[in-house]
Order: C-alpha cells, then structure tokens, then sequence
C-alpha cells in the first residue's frame, strides 16, 4: 500500500529526480521520508479517490537551442513570400521573463536547452565560456546537453563551465578517452503527477571531424544506435517511463531520419537541436515527432502536453518569439550579464568600420556575411581562391535609418568565433572539382545520416554551379576561377583558416594540398586590416555559387516533408 500513497502524494507537485548513467547513487527519496510521506496520506486516504482518478494535468516543455554565446538582444533574418525582413529578437534576460512567466501560468513547467550555447560571441571566446557560468545558473534551467561546439575551448574547460550552471548536464554518447565513464548522465527523468517523463540525450558523434580536432581531445563520442535501444529499455521497463523523449543535437536532416527508424519505436518526441531550423509545428515521422526551436535566443519551443494517468491525451505547439518589447528584461539575469561582460566591454564595442548592406548567413548556397569574409582574404592574400566554411552561426547586421551599420569587434566575434591563422596551400583542379563534389554531398546527400550539419561551403575568386538532388559525384556543372574555366591539372593557390589537429595538408577538409604553410596572423587581423583600409563595405550575394535546381533563396532543404524556414 505505502508504493501507492506515496504516487498518489505526487499528484499535486512537481517531483524531479536526476539519475545518474552508472545506475549507482539515483537520489531517490529515503525509505524514512517515504514513511513518513506514507502516514501523512493515511489521514486522508480514506476520504480519497484512487490514483487512477487523478484530473489530467497539463506539463509545459520549453525547449532553447543554439543560443551561440548571444546574451542581448538582435537583429533576426526572416523570409516570407519572397522578401527578407527582419526584427529585434533575443536577450537571455528577456528570455528569463518568458522563461518565468510560463512557470507562473503552469508550476509543471521542465525548461531544457539543446546545446552550442557557450560559442558565437565575443564573450564566450574571450572568456572560454566561463561567463556562461553564473548567466546559465540565473536562467533556472531544468537541464542542459553540450552540442557540438560546446568542445572549443576543450574537454576541461567545457566541464568547468557546464558544472558551474549547478544545473543537470545529460548526454549518452560522450566518454571520457581513457574508458566508458560517461562525461556527464545519460537521461534525466521528471514525474508530473503520476506520469513520469523521460529525457535521453545524444550529441553528434562526429564532433571531432565538424570541428577542429584538438578541440575533442580527452573524449570519446559514440554513435546513437551503439547503445540507444538498451537506454530506451532501462528508462522504459526498469524507470517506468511513461513518456520518453529524445534530445539530439545532430541537425534536422539526421533527427527526422532517426526519427523513421524503428529503434525509436518507443519514443514520442525528437527535440532535435543544431540546424537552428524554425520548426512551426512537429514533423510527423515514423515513430516519433520532431521538433527544433531556431537559434541565437530568439526563439522557445513551447510544447503543451495534456497528461494522465501516464497516458498523453493532447498535444499543443507554438515556436515563440523573444520579443524584447513584450518580454523585459529581469532584472537579476541582466545585472549576472553586465556582470559577466564588464571585463570585455570596451573590447567588444570597438567599431572597426561600417557597411552599407545586410550582413547575414542563413541561405544555403551563398550569403553576403560569407562574402565579405571570403573577398577580405582575397584582398590579404595572394591567391586565386579563398574560403570559408559554410557557418550558421551570427546574427544578423543590419544597416538602421542612417544607411549604415557599425561592425564592431563583437561583431567580428559572431561571424569569426574560432580566431584561427590563415593557412595557404595549392591544389589541382581536380582535387577542388573532387573536394567540391564531397562538400556538396555534406549539405545535399540523398541519405540524411551524410550529412554533415553546415551549409556549402563559401568562397571567393571561383564561380560555382550545380545541381543540388544530383548523384553523388555528379553534382558540379561548372568551375570558373578567376574568370577562366578551371583546369583540372593546373594548380590553384588557395588561402583558408587553419584546424588546428589536421595535417599541415589539409586545407578546409581539403586533403593533400602542397607548398601548404600556416601564416603568423590570423583570420581577425586580416578582416580588421581589409576594414581599416575599405571602411565601409557594401557586399551582397553575387551568384559566386549557383544552385541551378534550388534557386537562390533556399534557406532549408528536408525532403520528404513541407517544412520551410520563415
């Protein structure tokens, strides 16, 4: 009898448990207190109805996802029929007062946060994340999971920072290299009345190739599936989990897939992160629903689930905007902000020149922000091409009624975040018509589980066309350089950013470049040095790369379903 008095005690509260991945020390509650809890019930029972009567309860989940290291507010891109428009978004402080007033209105509220949140911002790099500490403990989240980023400043300083949030960390597939201890937990579980939820967590096991490989060293990833079904089973069967949901941070295209697969029989949500993608309404897969919140803190996924009895009896989504002018600023999260970017202020609002045009990412093929980076090297470096990877990350930069918006070192931040030395090889053309096709595979392959979480990749002095849903292999048209079509067997001097842990040959994932060396200034010096001599800048999309099947305003690609990012 006490097993169901204590359940029946539970409907009327929130009780949260973090269970520890090596299943020893769970925090469960002691046999005394269990007692105890037990006689206070019997006082009641008899006037009482039965667990299997209790009124269903209504549990909000609010989901943030790479918030890249943005503490204020920003400038966000959006695109609806045809046009880009923009609007003030974000602030981890105004985020706190949505975050706050949602608990007010439904006290079984669970806050968690998708990862990539300790980098893309002045303050993060200048800090190695550690301001993040105090910010994230601030916000009262009920858990977090790292990302793929969450690595840059390494395996130490990325624990440092997470377990000063004084918060939950979750994730199943990162080891520490020396064994198979989990770095953090595995899952995390929360009862809401008497239905128990279930949170299991996934990082992209393909951190150490996406990222500079010195970042993951001391760590291990393994993949999703290795030990997914045994997790599932645990939480299920021996936790008693009533509702199991999945938390991955491996990019829309990768979570949907998952989603189809018959190991995720007994899940019901992927709350999918890393992509930035603007999920409007869960995407219906095969076994379980898809979600993903946006980025830069300018976006809350609010899921509202209607509960009894362990049993889901409705569903509610809306993807919520942190609109600053409806959500102040809290007061205590704003001063923990000041606090933490005091020391780096005067830095970080250095203006180093203007521009005359929106800087943005988003686009798949090609974007302004990438442009300027990519023209700058040109100008620096004598080469016949210069690259940049094909980021995400950065807000907006939007010119304001004067025609002009400052670009300042906090700006050079969250376009640059890994302040890396140039690197400058040479290549055949057939090496660039070969690494091309694989890059382009990354972003466009036909098999969710090939890709590689980033879009194309960005360039300037080189012209680009092809075709997007072509086999692998086979997606180039044509590759002009300089004006001339490329010759496959002359070589190319080509300028990139260093990885820090490839082979001095490799240049931007680009394997067996010759006469390869590293120069002794970095992608920073080179953008502040262009600006210092340019002032002001106006750059646009050119058609540099060209997608002659997408078109030129493709800002997602999921196949197989409806979504669009707007």
């Amino acid at each position: 009898m006490i097993p169901i008095l204590v359940t029946w005690l539970t409907t009327n509260y929130v009780r949260t448990r973090y269970l520890r991945a090596n299943k020893r020390t769970q925090n469960i509650m002691r046999p005394s207190s269990l007692l105890s809890l037990a006689a206070s019930a019997l006082l009641l029972f008899s006037c009482t109805s039965t667990p299997e009567d209790a009124t269903p309860i209504k549990v909000t989940i609010l989901q943030t996802a790479d918030i890249h290291g943005q503490v204020y507010p920003h400038s966000e891109l959006f695109y609806d029929n045809d046009e880009i428009s923009y609007k003030t978004l974000g602030g981890l402080a105004n985020m706190k007062t949505l975050f706050d007033q949602e608990r007010e209105a439904n006290p079984n509220t669970i806050i968690l946060d998708g990862g990539d949140l300790i980098q893309g911002s002045a303050v993060a790099a200048l800090s190695e994340g550690a301001a993040f500490s105090s910010i994230i403990k601030a916000m009262n989240y009920d858990f977090l999971i790292p990302g793929n980023w969450e690595v840059v400043y390494g395996k130490e300083q990325m624990m440092k920072v997470m377990q000063g949030y004084e918060t939950p960390v979750i994730t199943a597939n990162m080891y520490h290299e020396d064994g198979k201890d989990p770095i953090f937990p595995q899952y995390y579980i929360q009862d809401v009345g008497n239905t128990r939820l279930g949170f299991l967590s996934y990082n992209d096991p393909e951190v150490p190739i996406r990222q500079n490989p010195s970042f993951s060293v001391g760590l291990d990833f393994d993949p999703i599936l290795e030990n997914l079904e045994a997790l599932v089973t645990e939480m299920k069967d021996e936790k008693g989990v009533d509702i199991l949901f999945l938390v991955t941070h491996i990019g829309i295209s990768k979570q949907y897939d998952l989603a189809n697969n018959p190991a995720l029989s007994r899940i019901d949500y992927v709350l999918g992160n890393d992509t930035h993608e603007r999920i409007r309404e869960p995407l219906q897969a095969g076994h379980a629903r898809v979600t993903e919140p946006g980025a830069f803190a300018s976006f809350v996924g609010k899921m509202v689930l209607e509960v009894q009895n362990g049993e889901l009896l409705s569903e509610e989504y809306e993807l919520m905007e942190v609109d600053p002018s409806k959500y102040e600023a809290d007061a205590e999260v704003a001063a923990v902000i000041e606090e933490a970017v005091a020391p780096y202020k005067e830095e970080i609002d250095e203006v180093l020149g203007y521009t005359q045009t929106p800087l943005y990412r988003y686009f798949v093929v090609e974007n302004p922000m990438d442009n300027f980076i990519t023209d700058a090297s040109m100008w620096k470096n004598d080469v016949d091409i210069a690259l940049s990877n094909g980021f995400r990350f950065s807000p907006p930069i939007v010119p304001g009624e004067n025609g002009v918006a400052p670009i300042t070192r906090g700006d050079l931040w969250k376009m640059l975040p890994v302040n890396e030395k140039v690197k400058i090889g040479k290549a055949s053309g057939q090496q660039i018509k070969d690494w091309l096709e694989k890059e382009l595979h990354n972003v466009f392959a036909e098999n969710p589980q090939e890709r590689f979480g980033g879009w194309v990749v960005r360039f300037s002095g080189m012209e680009l066309k092809f075709n997007a849903n072509a086999p692998k292999g086979e997606r180039v048209s044509s590759i002009v350089i300089k004006g001339e079509p490329m010759e496959l067997d002359r070589l190319y001097k080509i300028s990139a950013c260093r990885r820090e842990g490839e082979p001095i040959s490799t240049l931007c994932r680009m394997k067996g470049t010759v006469e390869t060396v590293v120069m002794d200034y970095t992608i920073h010096d080179l953008i502040e040095e262009y600006l210092a001599v340019h002032d002001t800048i106006a750059p646009v999309r050119d058609g540099r790369a060209v997608s002659l099947d997408l078109g030129d305003n493709v800002l997602s690609q999921l196949p197989g379903t409806d979504y669009h990012f707007h």
